[in-house]
């Protein structure tokens, strides 16, 4: 913990485990090695030795290829949420989709396919205060939403705008979590990215279960 201006216990977004009581809870930018791995303050990954187990969710993910994983702040990851990344494609344009090239010997003089014919995706990208459900696969190139909602044992391979919520594989939209008046308010208000010491004195409105209530109180602090 640490302490903010106002002198409030605030959890240290620079810990790698923000709560003794609960050792699953680890705070990915704390632990990732890869440069090509790019995570905000609060985002945790839940899962026993998850400190040491996230970074091998994300597969396929190959420095010669050079896309990158890019996740939000505040993001909930559950246990078993797989990243694959663009290392994953093959050459579809050949009458074989085997990778003879990479596999050494003889075979290693195989043509290789240049960056074109790879069915390249670009980066992966999770906005803010997302919630990933367990055992989730999410594919390349795929882009969520700020505040969407990925159900578990989906397989995500398309974008997903914001505040959504989508489940099944391959994942489909099952609603909207709030009206788009609201959903206008909070892309506008982007709560993430304000300071501390703003983010813990929205703390009580954020856990407000009370829409219209809300809505309100963003407008008044958004004038």
């Amino acid at each position: 913990m640490f302490y903010n201006k106002s002198m409030k216990k605030i959890p240290d977004p620079n810990k790698i485990f923000p709560n003794e009581k609960i050792p699953s809870l680890c705070y990915i930018k704390n632990v990732i090695k890869n440069p090509n791995i790019i995570v905000g303050d609060f985002t945790y990954y839940d899962d026993v030795n998850g400190a040491e187990q996230f970074e091998k969710h994300v597969t396929h993910h190959y420095n010669f290829i050079g896309d990158k994983l890019i996740i939000g702040k505040f993001c909930q990851i559950a246990k078993g949420v797989e990243f694959v990344m663009n290392g994953a494609n093959h050459r579809m344009n050949c009458a074989s989709t085997y990778p003879f090239y990479i596999m050494g010997g003889d075979w290693g003089n195989a043509l290789a396919p240049v960056a074109k014919e790879l069915p390249l995706k670009g980066d992966t990208v999770v906005g803010n205060d997302v919630w990933i459900g367990q055992n989730t696969t999410i594919l390349p190139g795929v882009h969520i939403g700020d505040g969407a909602i990925i159900g578990l044992n989906s397989v995500v391979a398309r974008d997903v705008p914001p505040y959504t919520i989508v489940a099944g594989n391959p994942a489909k939209i099952i609603r909207k979590r709030f009206d788009d008046e609201l959903i206008d308010l909070l892309l506008k208000l982007k709560w993430w990215d304000k300071s501390i010491e703003e983010i813990d004195a929205l703390i009580p409105l954020l856990s407000c279960s009370d829409l219209n209530k809300v809505k309100q109180e963003i407008k008044k602090s958004i004038k």
